[in-house]
């Protein structure tokens, strides 16, 4: 992974270019210490800590686009509202 800046704005490679992240420290990107604990709390957490992402709880077996998008935060919970995995931009 790595960043790039041109004319103002900043490129990062995942696998895809993703053209909307500020030059500037957006905030965090990934939530690893947030697995485990109810999806709704998870979700307020993300959105304090990174205000430039939306966050979307996603229920166990809910369809989701595969779309990479810089602005978006997933919270993939089961069945009981807890959260299953990291949470990260994408």
């Amino acid at each position: 992974m790595y960043t790039k800046a041109i004319q103002g704005q900043s490129f990062q490679k995942i696998n895809k270019v993703c053209k909307c992240l500020p030059t500037t420290d957006s905030g965090k990107s990934s939530w690893a210490e947030l697995v485990g604990i109810n999806g709704e709390v998870a979700a307020h957490i993300i959105a304090k800590e990174n205000p430039n992402v939306s966050v979307q709880i996603v229920k166990e077996g809910m369809m989701a686009t595969m779309d990479f998008r810089c602005d978006r935060v997933r919270v993939w919970v089961e069945n009981y509202g807890i959260l299953k995995t990291t949470p990260h931009i994408g």
